[in-house]
């Protein structure tokens, strides 16, 4: 799981990033929220590293923690960007679609004592959705240019 610990260097510089004297209160709020989102997904990533896969309650203990997953990553389409920020907001809101679409999957994918591959293979690839979202925010809040081949940057000529 690379991408969390990626997500949490980028965490660690954009609080560095976001603190400054005289800051405002919804920018320390907005920061604090953001290390919260970072720290909890670390958290929930390193319990489902820890799966005994080979135990018996190895799938419900899984999905439980994608649920949890789902809840952290609804709280972050709920945060209120600050404004010079505002622009994440939609980006935000498409990761916790996406995370919310992943952990019903993997529900079904274990639906009924069973294991229905085609539909994990579906929660992963929306899982992964979910997931380069939270980077692209974080390497904007960076104040970088995501390096992405499948991003699309329009810049207004206002």
């Amino acid at each position: 799981m690379k991408m969390k610990v990626r997500i949490m260097i980028a965490v660690f510089f954009t609080g560095i990033l976001l603190s400054a004297c005289g800051e405002d209160t919804a920018l320390t709020q907005f920061r604090k929220s953001m290390d919260d989102f970072c720290t909890r997904i670390s958290e929930i990533d390193t319990s489902i590293n820890s799966i005994d896969a080979e135990a018996e309650n190895a799938s419900e203990e899984l999905l439980t923690y994608l649920d949890d997953l789902d809840i952290v990553f609804r709280s972050f389409a709920k945060l209120d960007f600050p404004e010079e920020f505002d622009y994440l907001e939609e980006l935000a809101d498409e990761s916790s679609e996406y995370m919310t679409e992943a952990v019903q999957s993997y529900h079904d994918a274990f639906d009924n004592n069973s294991y229905n591959e085609s539909t994990a293979e579906y929660a992963r690839q929306n899982y992964s959705r979910a997931y380069k979202r939270v980077q692209i925010i974080i390497s904007f809040l960076h104040g970088e240019e995501p390096q992405d081949p499948d991003l699309t940057i329009e810049y207004g000529t206002d």
